[in-house]
């Protein structure tokens, strides 16, 4: 009778670790409002997949293809927590600070380069984020076609430069994302007239997301493109619903705290 009853609480405490397991996973699932979007990028965000699909994921990661040795990032979606590793460098963030692992060679930025290249190649569902405001602008004519596009910018305060402004182009008949234009404002401070083009023309399927294989950085001309400057190519590409471990993004022993 004692083991009966020994076995019997065991199977209540499993059963209360489990349905606890199981809100915990639920609530970190961010509700989805697509009311909230513009009609266009509804139908944009469901045509690579669905914000649905995007909000259950949990991690992501890829390597930039580079002749002298490939650049991993690994992502954390929900909180966009980030390491990167390279030949001649790691960095990251875990939450709170931006670390370096470097020698004295390396000339980048890693606070402005947080993010920089996962913002480029998770459109169009990083739009989809808080804090952003949608407008209008006019359509971007390519080869003698047009694509609508949306306007993005961002409410004061939102990442680290929230003056930057994207504008996310499509094609008209599919809906299927085709230019981004972007500005940079991170060193100066100040909103800039100078629009970026990268042309997205190349997509894969992974985890039910139409994602980009590579893309293209254009040449300007009156501000719009004119002919493609480089490419930039991804390979292993993962996403999960299954989170990263926290010591992913942690502070590697002969990393440095970088200030903001």
């Amino acid at each position: 009778m004692k083991n009966i009853i020994f076995l019997f609480a065991i199977l209540l405490t499993i059963a209360a670790c489990t349905n606890e397991s199981l809100k915990t996973s639920t609530n970190t699932t961010p509700s989805v409002d697509l009311n909230k979007y513009p009609p266009a990028l509804q139908k944009v965000l469901a045509k690579h997949g669905g914000l649905e699909t995007w909000s259950k994921m949990k991690a992501m990661s890829y390597e930039i293809v580079d002749s002298l040795g490939n650049e991993k990032q690994q992502i954390d979606l929900q909180n966009r927590r980030e390491r990167i590793e390279a030949p001649d460098f790691k960095m990251g963030f875990n939450g709170n600070d931006f670390w370096l692992e470097a020698d004295t060679s390396y000339k980048g930025n890693p606070v402005f380069y947080k993010n920089l290249m996962f913002y480029f190649y998770a459109m169009p569902f990083v739009v989809a984020d808080e804090g952003v405001i949608y407008g209008k602008t006019e359509p971007l004519t390519f080869d003698g076609k047009s694509y609508p596009g949306i306007r993005i910018s961002y409410e004061d305060g939102v990442g680290v430069s929230s003056k930057d402004e994207y504008f996310v182009h499509y094609d008209p008949a599919t809906f299927e994302m085709a230019w981004l234009g972007y500005t940079v404002t991170y060193f100066s401070g100040e909103k800039s007239p100078k629009v970026k083009w990268i042309r997205y023309d190349d997509w894969k399927k992974v985890s039910g997301l139409v994602l980009p294989n590579s893309i293209s950085w254009f040449k300007l001309e009156d501000n719009n493109p004119s002919e493609m400057r480089n490419e930039v190519k991804f390979t292993n590409i993962k996403v999960s619903e299954t989170a990263f471990n926290d010591a992913v993004f942690a502070k590697t022993a002969d990393a440095e705290i970088v200030k903001q």
